[in-house]
């Protein structure tokens, strides 16, 4: 399989799909699956008539964590290396981050390790119903690090304690619980579920949802007066806008 076929690239309407194309290896992360999903990401990012992007898996799993092959190299790494492997996969996660729209990890079958990161890293995490969710890193001597800033700001201290120390599995019941999760799904009706609410944000104003995502994010920070100061700025900026500015003139009209 060359480099360019580990992700799937697909558009219906305006909701981009990118799917991880290693069934046979259980979607397992390596250098070039995450370089092809910064590429794919950066892809859906230029092209302004996408409004939500879902991230998925082929096959039984979404992903299982780094393969073999990525763990072997990491083993014989030097610093520099090791350093250099980690920043690829901090670029990934800021990237996510960067992005104006939605990014929707649609998790079927098991979401381990890096793979668990990977759906943490997004805007939203929708699960089917027989779904696993892990962070076993600990269990060979690994710290799941980068993933623990995003799964910090998801879930209570107690349960990121809880699930980066323990390294067990849980089922998708609990991971909505716990608030790793935004919606469980019946695994026989996922695909259509998912289509139905991602096709919600397609009636969205894309320059408010853009603006929404930043500001979200970038109150993680800031101290409360700051946060409100940020969010009086913004609110000026988005009624500004030719969308905010249309969409009220013809809510007006109506009344």
């Amino acid at each position: 399989m060359s480099e360019s076929e580990v992700i799937l690239y697909s558009v219906e309407g305006s909701v981009v799909r990118i799917t991880l194309n290693r069934p046979e290896k259980r979607n397992a992360l390596n250098d070039a699956v995450i370089a092809a999903l910064k590429e794919n990401l950066k892809k859906a990012a230029a092209d302004k008539n996408i409004r939500v992007v879902v991230i998925a898996g082929a096959g039984k799993d979404f992903c299982s964590g780094a393969d073999l092959s990525a763990l072997q190299k990491i083993a014989g790494a030097s610093v520099a290396e090791n350093s250099e492997d980690a920043r690829s996969l901090l670029e990934l996660f800021l990237l996510i981050r960067a992005l104006q729209v939605p990014i929707v990890a649609a998790v079927t079958g098991r979401a381990l390790a890096g793979g668990c990161g990977l759906a943490t890293a997004c805007d939203l995490v929708l699960a089917s119903a027989s779904a696993r969710f892990g962070y076993p890193e600990v269990k060979i001597g690994f710290v799941p690090a980068m993933v623990m800033a995003i799964l910090r700001r998801n879930v209570s201290e107690k349960r990121a304690f809880e699930l980066i120390t323990r390294g067990a599995e849980i089922s998708a019941e609990q991971a909505l619980e716990f608030g790793l999760v935004n919606q469980v799904f019946a695994d026989e009706s996922f695909d259509l579920e998912v289509r139905a609410y991602t096709s919600e944000f397609e009636k969205m104003s894309a320059s408010a949802m853009g603006l929404t995502k930043t500001l979200l994010y970038q109150m993680d920070g800031l101290a409360f007066p700051e946060a409100l100061e940020t969010g009086a700025d913004v609110n000026v900026i988005a009624r500004l806008t030719d969308d905010c500015q249309q969409k009220v003139a013809k809510f007006l009209s109506r009344s």
